[in-house]
């Protein structure tokens, strides 16, 4: 309510120099009633022209702006990014000079600032700042506050111009080289409709740059007067399923170091999750929740899910319990190579002696 209050106003505050030729229009008004110099009124009436010019040059410099907001296709928590900003003058003959934008995040002013010195009319101007959020989570960028203290700097105006875009932050990923003893170690592989090099035939589709000249299927192409390459799938892939533990009691939400440890386990899911889907293998992740559990990923291009599910996930009790596993699919009458599993549970400060019969175990310190 607050926000929308303060966008139907025009917001004015002088600037130091400003306030200077204030108090001295001020000393110069009491001089001038007490001696009655015509001489004085004269500069008096010319020192509140320039005031009243200078409130309505910025008035009419900020009207007609139209700010924009470009945020990038995907985010991590504290990794720096350019956020961009783009200005529209709608004014059909006057140019705006001397424009600062703010970002509001979370009704919170970013501490970061665009300057555009000249916005032709009818044209665009675009510029980025670069910021960074620290965790996690969903972030709502409500408005945008735009200023100038065009022409004189004896005043800074400003408004607020309405504009949301809500933003998902994806957890921090940790560079993994490589997981030794749990890639070698994971015994489940299954037959799963994923395409390679070979396997059964998939099907056919039309030759693209990069494709391996070996695979082109020369009597389809003759028929069809283009080249088309042939398509078989994986007869068997790994797999893993990450345990992530989201569970915190309600006496220890509000400690820093609990939720810190919680980001940093969340953060382990997602770095693994990339890193196994980068190795070719399928990844399902079980959290605890009462909601239906994220289907099997089978490739990296399926990473985004993963990410966005993590961003996403709450803090539940500890009594809430990990979802059921979801089922790895049989295609046709592909023969499926065995029916184990690599399991990997990653929670704080984890108890190898109760934790050992889940597998791998990895503690998030």
């Amino acid at each position: 309510m607050r926000l929308r209050f303060l966008t139907r106003l025009r917001g004015v505050r002088p600037t130091r120099d400003g306030v200077w030729v204030m108090a001295a229009g001020g000393c110069l008004l009491v001089v001038a009633l007490n001696s009655g110099n015509n001489l004085l009124y004269l500069l008096l009436s010319m020192m509140i022209a320039l005031l009243v010019t200078a409130l309505c040059i910025a008035e009419a410099s900020l009207r007609g702006i139209v700010p924009k907001r470009s945020p990038p296709a995907r985010l991590h928590a504290g990794v720096p990014f350019l956020m961009g900003i783009a200005l529209r003058n709608e004014k059909k003959r006057l140019s705006s000079f001397s424009i600062e934008v703010e970002d509001l995040c979370d009704e919170k002013v970013v501490d970061k600032r665009c300057y555009f010195l000249k916005i032709p009319s009818g044209r665009t101007q675009q510029t980025a700042y670069r910021h960074t959020l620290p965790r996690r989570g969903r972030y709502v960028f409500s408005a945008f506050r735009i200023s100038t203290k065009f022409p004189f700097a004896l005043f800074r105006s400003s408004r607020y111009v309405e504009h949301r875009s809500e933003i998902v932050v994806y957890p921090a990923i940790v560079p993994l080289q490589h997981f030794p003893k749990t890639l070698t170690s994971a015994v489940g592989e299954r037959s799963m409709p994923k395409l390679g090099r070979r396997g059964n035939f998939h099907g056919l589709r039309e030759y693209q740059t990069g494709d391996d000249p070996r695979d082109i299927h020369w009597r389809s192409s003759a028929r069809r007067q283009r080249l088309m390459v042939r398509e078989q799938e994986i007869e068997a892939v790994q797999q893993v399923t990450l345990f992530v533990d989201n569970a915190l009691p309600l006496d220890k939400r509000d400690n820093p170091d609990e939720l810190e440890s919680l980001e940093k386990v969340i953060s382990w899911a997602a770095s693994l999750g990339a890193f196994y889907l980068e190795q070719g293998y399928a990844v399902r992740l079980c959290v605890r929740s009462l909601d239906p559990p994220l289907s099997p990923l089978w490739s990296p291009s399926s990473l985004q899910k993963l990410l966005l599910t993590l961003a996403l996930l709450p803090t539940v009790s500890p009594d809430v319990p990990f979802q059921k596993p979801p089922p790895l699919p049989r295609h046709g009458t592909l023969p499926v190579a065995g029916s184990g599993d690599s399991l990997i549970l990653v929670r704080p400060g984890a108890d190898l002696s109760k934790d050992k019969p889940c597998g791998h175990i990895l503690e998030a310190k």
